[in-house]
């Protein structure tokens, strides 16, 4: 078997530690420094592209849709977003890390067919939450996946988008009839009950890392109701 090859690091901000990106042969890894070890794996990514299939399911018909996804990683829940969307949609994909989305731009995004060079595609560098505080009500579909889940592991800023405010903000910043998809390693009744608190109808979803078998991975569905006209 051949070895890994190192291809780049980046450092998370506020001490989150040091995210490696690896290759072998057509594999890729990102892994992060400590105990947690790797996040990601281009051979495990069906439950990454089923948060898009399940996130964007509304609006296949939608004219001038406009998605947020919270989290580059390797690009499967971008490319499955654009893959579910009309030609006149717009899909925001928001990481707080520019090496990753450099990865994209570079031998990582042949992963996920180059989503990056969908002129549909627009990036911002930096919190998905500083997209989301103004609670404005222009996003048809949010879609997260910047953590292991509803804890926020990786990195502790992200706390706040599961927490009640932000998921108060996150309600708010959903057009009527929106959904807010969740990718999370496991369930969690508490993350479900805040969910509802705010407002939303809840669903949630058994997912597996590869078609068919793999770790089971959880997505929270949670659907917007509003009789109000866009």
């Amino acid at each position: 078997m051949k070895p890994w090859i190192e291809l780049g690091t980046a450092h998370i901000p506020n001490d989150g530690g040091v995210l490696t990106l690896r290759q072998r042969d057509q594999e890729f890894s990102i892994s992060l420094s400590g105990p947690r070890g790797e996040l990601m794996n281009s051979r495990r990514f069906h439950s990454e592209q089923q948060l898009s299939v399940l996130g964007c399911a509304h609006l296949t018909n939608r004219k001038n849709a406009r998605v947020l996804v919270g989290g580059m990683g390797m690009g499967y829940t971008l490319a499955a977003a654009l893959d579910a969307l009309p030609s006149d949609a717009e899909v925001i994909v928001a990481d707080l890390i520019p090496e990753v989305v450099e990865w994209n731009r570079g031998p990582l995004g042949t992963c996920a067919g180059r989503p990056l060079d969908d002129s549909r595609a627009v990036v911002h560098i930096g919190d998905v939450g500083e997209l989301l505080v103004k609670g404005d009500g222009n996003y048809d579909a949010i879609l997260l996946d910047v953590d292991n889940g509803p804890e926020g592991l990786t990195h502790s800023d992200n706390n706040w988008l599961y927490s009640v405010e932000g998921t108060s903000s996150i309600y708010n910043s959903l057009a009527p009839t929106g959904v807010l998809a969740v990718w999370s390693a496991g369930p969690d009744t508490m993350y479900v009950g805040r969910l509802k608190k705010a407002g939303f109808q809840v669903e949630v979803k058994t997912v597996r890392e590869r078609p068919g078998k793999g770790a089971r991975h959880t997505i929270f569905l949670a659907k917007k109701h509003s009789t109000r006209a866009r």
